[in-house]
């Protein structure tokens, strides 16, 4: 087999991830640009974000949804450790808007929760979506 078949077999467009990470991605946008609550924007919208990364992925990579959604939660852990040990600060990027965007600055236990219920939503619909994926 060669590279360039390989890369076919792993490369392939699944519409109705896409149309699902679109969905969750306009939802993430409106809660960010009306929502300056406690519960919607920080809570749902952690909910929502491993679920878009995880439809985003899949709807490229013909990778089963379940083990993609088990790397975008520890990818989110990864993130979230970062902001526990304070990785803005020990790099001197406090002031950069892309750090924050990015990273963030707050660590908190309720963001472990809302990833893991994102990520648990995403495996039990996964059956549907990998079918088509042998």
């Amino acid at each position: 087999m060669t590279q360039n078949s390989r890369d076919r077999k792993l490369l392939r467009f699944h519409r109705r991830s896409f149309i699902l990470f679109s969905i969750i991605f306009v939802i993430e946008v409106m809660i960010a640009l009306f929502f300056r609550d406690r519960w919607i924007r920080p809570l749902l919208g952690d909910v929502l974000v491993v679920m878009a990364i995880a439809y985003l992925i899949h709807a490229f990579f013909a990778i089963r949804l379940q083990k993609i959604a088990i790397g975008t939660l520890i990818f989110a852990y990864s993130i979230e450790l970062l902001q526990l040990f304070k990785i803005i600060d020990i790099f001197g990027w406090r002031d950069s808007q892309l750090a924050h965007l990015t990273i963030g600055t707050t660590f908190d236990w309720r963001d472990l929760i809302a990833y893991a219920i994102g990520v648990g939503i995403v495996i039990i619909t996964s059956s549907e979506f990998d079918r088509t994926i042998t």
